[in-house]
């Protein structure tokens, strides 16, 4: 064991936070050692972690196999409730416009305004990026397209009418439905991109690989306790499961795509 706090820090959308507070305690509780869980608020606070909820495409980035070492690896993600995961840890993302919108469809969004959450993201960026390059269209299909900083406040510029569309993480998504039940009556899913490997929880390599087999050990039981299993339940994870590097080819592949279209810049 370490000899200080276990650091965890999390980069995922803020409506999560509460669901990833409550499983760090677990951990934290069983391992029967301090953990604090904070908010990451750029990459840089990879370097002083000891742990991460972090998205897939700035994993995929940072384990590149171009690079001479990787600073974190991928242990464990969740597995989401619904027919749509196939018992799978994936996720998707869906375009979401307003209730009363005349688009029915991606394909109606051209020349439309586009707001995403941050360029790291694979659920708001790169996916997006990926699924134009497949249509090849590389050479600008939005008529604006505006940095938001989090799903939320992207499907908020969406209910202004700020912006057209936005492609918002299918679990982000559900829990704000969840907290916010008029959203239902509000927003319209026109278009499904994905899925992609959902977010890992990972370990840094400098953590101890005993004491990352027992984290990742309490991450995989957790479902099978009662209290946390109604937990997970309301942050519709039905359980977590083991991943390692190769789970998030799906992201670097579509990542290759989008260089050799040389389309990284959305537009």
């Amino acid at each position: 064991m370490i000899k200080r706090k276990i650091r965890v820090v999390t980069f995922l959308a803020p409506n999560m936070l509460p669901l990833y507070e409550f499983t760090i305690d677990y951990v934290s509780r069983k391992l029967n050692y301090p953990m604090e869980l904070v908010v990451g608020s750029s990459y840089d606070a990879l370097e002083g972690a000891d742990f991460s909820f972090i998205c897939g495409l700035p994993y995929a980035l940072r384990t590149s196999p171009r690079r001479n070492s990787s600073p974190i690896i991928a242990l464990v993600a969740p597995v989401l409730q619904g027919d749509r995961y196939r018992g799978r840890p994936i996720y998707f993302s869906d375009v979401v416009v307003r209730q009363d919108s005349p688009f029915q469809s991606f394909a109606d969004l051209r020349g439309r305004s586009w707001a995403f959450n941050e360029p790291e993201s694979q659920s708001g960026y790169g996916i997006t990026r990926y699924w134009l390059t497949k249509l090849g269209e590389t050479k600008g299909y939005f008529s604006e397209v505006v940095e938001a900083g989090f799903h939320q406040k992207a499907l908020q510029m969406v209910d202004d009418g700020r912006v057209d569309a936005s492609a918002i993480d299918s679990l982000v998504l559900a829990i704000e439905f969840r907290d916010h039940p008029e959203f239902v009556d509000r927003f319209r899913i026109i278009d499904t991109l994905g899925p992609s490997t959902i977010q890992p929880f990972t370990a840094a390599t400098h953590i101890p690989p005993s004491l990352s087999a027992d984290v990742q050990g309490i991450f995989l039981e957790m479902h099978t306790d009662s209290q946390m299993a109604d937990v997970l339940g309301c942050g519709f994870i039905e359980r977590f499961v083991a991943v390692q590097d190769s789970d998030y080819d799906d992201i670097r592949s579509m990542l290759r795509a989008c260089e050799a279209a040389n389309f990284l810049v959305l537009k």
